[in-house]
């Protein structure tokens, strides 16, 4: 294809980059990624963690590659996965999650919707100005569908007619006649993202969670049924990789210091003039500094996080002490608005400043739902036949029955005023002293 580039990344070995692939890389939309961290505020628990959005896409297109490679796809259908994973952060804010739900609330869309919308040039393409061409554009002359891509990006699952849904096998059983093989090379349950992100980020964590047995995983690859399966030989590593993510998402993903540093940036550019619309054209540095430069409380707590002058935890109430009423009852928070409600419920109550107090509730159906299977759910070749990983695998039982995160509420506020604040957080949800930690 041409012009090709040799990048050197530290998990993956020497990365070929060439053609389309190295013209979307060198696009500000992408350029834009080398300055937004995968951790988010991680990095004031784990110093390590100042690894980038852009050297993670780099690593799930080369890994995409492989898969596409392992399955023998076609040169049309791994142009389109590999520019795919190359996109599907393109449009993740400054610091990554930690401002996702506040960018989600002010467009309607998440990252992957509005990355649909900047792929085809309907919003604006990046901060202080605009390319010649849409991503769209440059992909659909270089022969790759744009809207293939966009769709892999946007659906865990292929959007199929339903009156051609279904084909047979030879023994008569139905399955879905898609081309979900596809998207789960981007979405799946054994994924070139998740396997990229656990390994980078327990690569800069410091963190030895994150061990993954790419070549046992590439090997055992199979499609049936137009779904990726992994033959027995493969549960091992599958097993592996659960265990992995998690362990990762109880010790770094949700680590309530990390949280407590997010919750306080959320709360500076809600108190700003920040537009949380346009966050997905913003870097790390661009919001920093938007957020030095503004008045009172915003400029107060950006330079609070940057001298890691932290608020501390007045509440957690944990998931195992969360009974289903406590939980329903805590899901009308989940939201922003939400949050900001039950903060100033609280704020009232204590005959504190709202901007005191940092309320962090998990997502609704989070919190109402114990077991999650999602990305846990493996499909195993035996034979001719498909069966959950779970039949199979004690371990892979037991982590699809345990909450990756560890609690359901926490608020924290300066620590002067966190007695204060605990006994609100208790008369409001109607607790006693043996639910406070």
């Amino acid at each position: 294809m041409g012009n090709q580039k040799i990048i050197h990344d530290p998990l993956h070995g020497s990365i070929s980059v060439d053609g389309t692939f190295l013209k979307l890389l060198n696009r500000p939309e992408l350029q834009r990624l080398r300055s937004v961290k995968q951790l988010g505020m991680s990095y004031m628990v784990f110093p390590g963690a100042n690894h980038t959005r852009f050297e993670h896409s780099l690593g799930v297109y080369h890994l995409a590659g492989r898969m596409c490679s392992s399955l023998n796809l076609e040169q049309e259908d791994s142009d389109v996965v590999r520019a795919a994973a190359l996109l599907h952060d393109v449009c993740h804010p400054p610091f990554s999650h930690t401002l996702e739900q506040n960018m989600e609330s002010a467009t309607g869309l998440d990252h992957m919707e509005l990355s649909k919308k900047l792929i085809f040039g309907d919003v604006p393409l990046y901060y202080g100005g605009g390319a010649e061409e849409s991503i769209a554009e440059l992909l659909e002359s270089e022969g790759i569908s744009a809207v293939d891509v966009a769709d892999l990006i946007i659906n865990p699952t292929s959007e199929y007619d339903v009156l051609d849904m279904f084909t047979s096998d030879q023994d008569g059983q139905s399955f879905l006649n898609t081309r979900d093989y596809l998207h789960q090379i981007i979405h799946g349950p054994v994924d070139a993202d998740q396997i990229d992100y656990l390994m980078r980020d327990s690569h800069y964590t410091g963190v030895k969670h994150g061990a993954v047995d790419i070549e046992r995983i590439l090997s055992q690859l199979k499609i049936c049924h137009n779904r990726i399966v992994l033959s027995k030989g493969g549960i091992a590593a599958a097993e592996g990789l659960m265990v992995s993510r998690l362990l990762m998402y109880s010790s770094v993903y949700y680590h309530k210091t990390i949280k407590i540093v997010e919750s306080m940036l959320r709360r500076a550019v809600e108190l700003s003039d920040i537009d949380a619309s346009k966050l997905y054209l913003m870097n790390d540095y661009d919001l920093m500094s938007e957020l030095m430069a503004s008045e009172g409380k915003p400029r107060d707590l950006a330079r609070s996080i940057l001298n890691r002058d932290l608020y501390k935890k007045s509440v957690m109430i944990y998931s195992v002490d969360a009974d289903d009423d406590l939980r329903m009852s805590l899901s009308r928070y989940s939201s922003v608005n939400g949050r900001k409600r039950l903060e100033n419920e609280i704020a009232s109550t204590a005959g504190m400043d709202p901007e005191d107090v940092i309320v962090d509730i998990p997502s609704k159906s989070t919190l109402l739902s114990k077991v999650k299977i999602g990305k846990t759910d493996v499909s195993i070749l035996d034979g001719d036949k498909v069966k959950s990983i779970t039949k199979y695998s004690s371990i892979a039982k037991a982590v699809q029955s345990r909450s990756a995160i560890e609690w359901v509420l926490m608020v924290s506020s300066p620590e002067e005023k966190r007695e204060s604040v605990r006994d609100a957080v208790l008369r409001i949800l109607s607790l006693d002293d043996s639910d406070r930690s």
